[in-house]
């Protein structure tokens, strides 16, 4: 007589050496394999409950990584810690999901690659202990109090191992919220993202900037092994929420233009270049005079001296006190451009200090024009293009005349 295909399945079931199980919505063990029995002793059976199994540290997580399950129909993978019969903790990877009735979760547990070596690891020193604790101790304290932070862990296939911090819940997140979650799926949403994602594995750290769930955030990723020397098996993240700060260097980098256009105009105002007579321009200096300022004022002269057909610019220094002797060269070689362009340089109103550092320079200063103040130096500049439309109107012929032979 045949046996009932149920029948057949609850043998293969008790008969299998993996670790295999059928647990309630609320995460009882209903029913287990004799994988599971033999790694896990007889607590798996009589309904007892995964997070009773489970290491108290784990216990967050695993239910965050259960409670996603419940609400996803693709399966959900997570590593938990679960005790044994002997007492001790063995580090597994699960991977689980709902029944097609969703009435019941299927799931099986393999030994977790990253950390499986720990298993077979000699037994730890009271000071390495004290040491893993006070490990644990920082942790807890950098989730639990840095609030700009989100510390989380991958492992090398890309799943969330751990995931905590404040900052989780200013982007919207819960505490533990992606446990269980490949990191693909969540944040790789071009086939090239997910090939940088890959790279964090290549045993490099890096460092890198980018907006995520509505906020900025500067993030080291660390590569993980479980020796000294190892192959990477998995990416330590830390992440630090910068929103605030690049608010504030967004403000500032605009109050910086602002500040840098108002000084442009307060420069334009204080050197305005005034035509006051046809042909003659002239460039009242008042205050400090730098070397930007100066040569920001030779580009704006020699400009004009061009536009308006100048035959003559004058540099008046009335309201000048004092210049540096890089000044002073520059305006020397600014009268030399006017020149150049075929006007004449006039240098009025210059102070006794300003006088004694344009000697000290040393330069040739016979050529250089100069009038005791404004007045004197329109007064020039008239009488020559006076004299010279006069000597233009003796050279030309009377109308009816000839020229004698």
């Amino acid at each position: 007589m045949e046996s009932a295909p149920s029948v057949l399945l609850g043998e293969l079931f008790a008969r299998s050496a993996d670790l295999l199980f059928i647990a309630s919505a609320d995460g009882a063990l209903l029913h287990g394999s004799g994988g599971l029995r033999d790694a896990l002793g007889p607590g798996v059976e009589g309904g007892a409950l995964l997070a009773d199994l489970a290491h108290p540290d784990d216990r967050a997580a695993l239910s965050a990584a259960w409670s996603s399950l419940l609400q996803r129909d693709e399966p959900v993978s997570f590593s938990v810690r679960l005790r044994d019969g002997g007492g001790a903790y063995r580090p597994l990877s699960c991977s689980a999901s709902r029944s097609s009735d969703r009435s019941a979760v299927l799931g099986s547990l393999r030994p977790a690659p990253a950390i499986a070596p720990l298993a077979a690891a000699s037994p730890m020193t009271g000071d390495e202990l004290s040491t893993l604790r006070l490990k644990a101790r920082i942790l807890d304290g950098l989730v639990e109090h840095v609030d700009p932070m989100t510390i989380w862990a991958l492992d090398r296939d890309g799943i969330y191992v751990y995931h905590d911090g404040k900052s989780t819940a200013k982007a919207g997140l819960t505490r533990g919220q992606h446990v269980g979650h490949s990191v693909y799926d969540l944040y790789a949403a071009t086939p090239e993202a997910a090939a940088d994602m890959r790279q964090w594995y290549d045993g490099q750290v890096r460092r890198g900037r980018g907006e995520a769930h509505g906020a900025d955030w500067d993030t080291w990723l660390i590569p993980l092994r479980s020796e000294p020397g190892g192959r990477v098996d998995g990416v330590l993240g830390v992440s630090l929420d910068v929103s605030d700060s690049r608010l504030v260097e967004k403000e500032l980098r605009i109050q910086l233009d602002q500040i840098a256009a108002q000084q442009k105009v307060i420069r334009d105002l204080s050197t305005p270049i005034i035509e006051v007579w046809d042909g003659v321009l002239t460039l009242p200096m008042v205050g400090t005079v730098d070397s930007v300022r100066t040569a920001e004022v030779m580009d704006s002269l020699l400009a004009q001296i061009v536009e308006k057909r100048a035959r003559f610019a004058i540099l008046d220094l009335t309201g000048v006190e004092v210049v540096d002797t890089r000044v002073a060269s520059h305006l020397i070689q600014l009268i030399t451009a006017i020149r150049l362009l075929g006007a004449d340089g006039i240098v009025a109103g210059i102070k006794p200090t300003v006088a004694q550092t344009m000697v000290a320079l040393g330069l040739d200063l016979t050529q250089l024009n100069t009038q005791r103040n404004l007045r004197a130096a329109l007064n020039y500049a008239i009488r020559a293009m006076t004299g010279a439309q006069g000597a233009s109107s003796a050279a030309s012929p009377a109308p009816g005349k000839k020229p004698a032979p």
